[in-house]
């Protein structure tokens, strides 16, 4: 019996270790299809349960990775109740949960092949941060009074945070370490590092080094908040943000910019790229919702939807936020708990569950050149993986719009969407904010 015993605990040890080894994230960084979590958006109270029950319905709109914003405990000295104001970042507030919700939140997001990053805000701490007291040589000061300041920055107005300066060698022993257990007692698969560009990066280059040995031979994924170049260069990010895009999409749907526009601002993003990194494509995020909700920004529901097909299917790299697949038509405070109708817009739902099962079955999507065809009200471009070839035309005006049909795509397609037969002679006419995925035949 005790013989028994012993090999069925070997056997429990043997199983864990193994999926501790398990990499959950997908092959590479253009295949990340992620959906941001705002917990607020999910429950009042014990959100991580909320979003732990809600995995099945992330998983089926063809997400790979959660990204979960911010659910350690909140200062409460100038407080403004912002996430990214932390006071502990080895503790889960009581708002969201428990730290046992989190590690479940992970095993059975695991279970569904999916991938957890956490939100991280290595650029400040809350006033009342036990750092604050004991090592106070960690924050930046004024010059001239000598007292710690909050970060600095155009139009910035965050009073509620303190500044923390990275020349001390103590403080990024303790950030590393305080990152290094989510990695290794919680089993998360990487960050998105909140205000990248706010830390050296060759901060970034060592702890991502650590980050990665503790890891292994799991791999973990690094998303930075930030434009400079040297997060990928020096730092050892895997994908920042592609703001400019997003601006580019913004002036071509709402500005009467050419939708070639786009073409373009992809190339000024992706050319001076270090190859294997990836710009992560979007149509809001939790900072944009907060000024306007997708819907409003790009003119209408149809609007939207064709903006996120043209962020999406050119290069790769796709983030949903979550409400953003029910058309929630406001703009969402994440300092407050908003509620979410999960059960409204059903085909909205199931249209972004259909559009990101084809851009996950079909790699040429995800990865590799494209092959342009400009027209202003048109976004049309080629894409193609081994012998198959894909067409994608996206209406970017509230207007029926006609294209020229490249020779080489007249005659019979299928419609991918649909699954239909098509034939496309020399023009394509399109409805207002329509948009087609195509396959050769």
């Amino acid at each position: 019996m005790k013989r028994l015993l012993f090999i069925l605990i070997l056997l429990a040890v043997v199983g864990s270790s193994r999926a501790q080894q398990k990499t959950f994230l997908p092959a590479t960084p253009q295949d990340v299809v992620m959906y941001q979590v705002n917990p607020r958006v999910f429950a009042s109270r014990q959100s991580l349960k909320a979003v732990t029950q809600h995995l099945d319905s992330i998983k089926a709109l063809g997400a790979n990775t959660i990204w979960v914003m911010p659910v350690f405990p909140i200062g409460t000295t100038k407080s403004k109740n912002s996430p990214y104001s932390i006071s502990d970042y080895k503790a889960v507030a009581p708002e969201f949960g428990t730290i046992d919700d989190y590690k479940q939140l992970v095993a059975q997001a695991h279970r569904r092949g999916m991938a957890v990053i956490q939100d991280w805000v290595a650029n400040h701490t809350s006033w009342d941060h036990p750092w604050i007291k004991a090592h106070p040589d960690w924050y930046t000061h004024d010059a001239t009074t000598d007292t710690i300041i909050c970060p600095q920055g155009p139009g910035w107005d965050w009073t509620d945070v303190a500044d923390l300066n990275y020349d001390s060698q103590g403080l990024r022993t303790a950030m590393t370490g305080e990152m290094l257990f989510w990695i290794e007692q919680v089993g998360i698969d990487g960050f998105r590092c909140d205000v990248a560009d706010g830390v050296p990066a060759d901060y970034w280059h060592d702890a991502i080094r650590q980050l990665r040995k503790a890891a292994a031979p799991r791999k973990i994924l690094m998303l930075a908040e930030g434009k400079r170049p040297d997060n990928f260069t020096v730092g050892g990010f895997d994908m920042n943000y592609a703001w400019e895009y997003k601006d580019s999409l913004v002036s071509v749907f709402t500005k009467g910019q050419p939708a070639n526009h786009l073409f373009s601002a992809d190339s000024a993003e992706y050319e001076p790229l270090p190859a294997g990194k990836v710009k992560m494509r979007f149509i809001t995020n939790h900072d944009q919702s907060a000024q306007v909700s997708p819907i409003k920004e790009f003119g209408g529901l149809r609007a939207a939807m064709a903006a996120f097909v043209a962020a999406t299917y050119l290069h790769g790299g796709a983030l949903i936020y979550s409400s953003q697949e029910v058309a929630y038509p406001k703009a969402i405070n994440f300092f407050h708990y908003v509620p979410v109708n999960w059960r409204s817009q059903p085909q909205i739902y199931k249209e972004y569950c259909r559009l990101m099962s084809l851009y996950n079955s079909h790699a040429a999507f995800r990865q590799g050149n494209y092959k342009a065809y400009p027209d202003r009200d048109i976004l049309m471009f080629e894409k193609n993986s081994g012998d198959k070839r894909y067409l994608i035309a996206v209406n970017v005006r509230n207007k029926v719009c006609t294209v020229n049909v490249p020779n080489e795509w007249r005659g019979r397609v299928t419609d991918l969407y649909y699954g239909k037969s098509a034939t496309l002679s020399s023009q394509l006419r399109m409805l207002p904010f329509e948009y087609k995925i195509m396959v050769k035949r």
